[in-house]
């Protein structure tokens, strides 16, 4: 079989963060509206290519003042690098629903190689209203992936040296969820993140 190109649904789609915090608790967070495509064939799924973008000033972590920090210069610069990206192709089978996936991660215009746990959680066809209409049924399929970086690698090295000793964290713990949406009958990926497929 061909392959299938899905798209991102941003409206259902999240890629969220967790950084120890003052060393002792761990700050949640996640970056909303991202975007991108995933191309595979169902006869092979580890025949893929994944693209996300995920626009850094949509961040939150439930604090005002944080929030407007980690947008600063000290952490993800969003005035001079307004996304963070994401490519991979390489995915090899770690279980019957479950598969790693390498690609490059660019944060703050540096690129480094990771490897995403993914976890397909299953498709199945839903209604798709849209000006008042049902035209579906449409594909959905739902995927989970989780890494871990070092923030340093990637520029992010602001630290703050705390009244008893210790500094601020440089690992950080990410997840990407999401639901796959397709347009023409056909399927998609991401976890608890919604995607939509072309034909």
């Amino acid at each position: 079989m061909a392959k299938q190109t899905w798209i991102f649904e941003p409206g259902h789609t999240a890629a969220e963060f967790s950084a120890r915090h003052m060393m002792v608790s761990d700050v949640r967070g996640h970056f909303k509206n991202v975007e991108g495509k995933i191309e595979f064939d169902p006869d092979n799924p580890t025949d893929v290519l994944v693209e996300a973008t995920i626009p850094t000033a949509g961040l939150w972590s439930g604090e005002t003042y944080r929030d407007e920090h980690l947008r600063s210069a000290d952490f993800f610069d969003v005035e001079n690098h307004p996304e963070i990206t994401f490519k991979g192709s390489q995915a090899t089978y770690t279980g019957q629903n479950d598969f790693s996936l390498t690609g490059d991660l660019t944060i703050r215009g540096v690129t480094r190689e990771i490897t995403l746990d993914v976890r397909d959680l299953g498709r199945w066809d839903t209604p798709f209203w849209e000006d008042g209409e049902d035209k579906g049924p449409k594909a959905r399929a739902g995927f989970s992936a989780t890494t871990r970086i070092n923030r340093h690698d990637f520029g992010v090295s602001w630290n703050d040296t705390l009244d008893k000793g210790g500094v601020v964290h440089r690992r950080r713990h990410d997840r990407c969820r999401g639901v796959a949406r397709r347009l023409a009958r056909l399927g998609a990926l991401v976890r608890r993140a919604h995607v939509t497929a072309q034909a």
